[in-house]
């Protein structure tokens, strides 16, 4: 499996061990327990970019965090190497969006447009803020970067068919 894959879907990074058999702690994108539940196998990436696949023993939600029990993994020296990669999962693992939410793979790489037509670029990066995303856009002309709040008044529309996401930005928001 190939991460640039459009049937995987990034859902977590593993933050550490938990224990000395071999648990690891997940920082879920999501929140959701119930896909890593149901899920047998996920593939894993190192920051280097080296894939893996793995079975997925036990996943839970424990004291605030989600823990994950892989197969081959069940001492806290052989967990320790997974630190800081990232756990995906096939698209068909996961429930399908509701109608106004999106998988983060499937925004970036959409061109930005305003209401009234001025193009502002790709989204690179989606920023997590604790209150909502922000969307990082950058104009690879100009080399301009757009810090966007991914809220209702602001994002008008999505259309994942023409990869295009339509804002209406708040008063001085392309001014910074």
């Amino acid at each position: 499996m190939d991460v640039s894959d459009k049937n995987l879907i990034a859902v977590g990074r593993i933050s550490g061990t938990h224990g000395i058999r071999g648990q690891v702690r997940l920082h879920s994108y999501s929140g959701n327990i119930e896909s890593l539940q149901a899920a047998k196998s996920v593939l894993l990436r190192s920051p280097a970019g080296n894939t893996r696949q793995a079975q997925l023993k036990r996943a839970a939600f424990h004291s605030g965090k989600f823990l994950l029990t892989l197969d081959g993994f069940d001492t806290i020296e052989k967990s320790q190497e997974l630190t800081g990669y990232e756990l995906f999962l096939q698209r068909d693992q996961l429930p399908a969006p509701d109608a106004d939410e999106y998988y983060w793979q499937d925004l970036l790489g959409l061109s930005v447009v305003t209401t009234e037509g001025q193009e502002l670029g790709t989204l690179k990066d989606i920023l997590e803020t604790g209150a909502n995303d922000v969307y990082l856009v950058r104009n690879e002309i100009t080399r301009h970067e757009y810090l966007i709040p991914a809220i209702g008044s602001v994002i008008t529309s999505i259309n994942l068919q023409t990869r295009i996401m339509t804002i209406t930005p708040l008063e001085g928001l392309l001014d910074l």
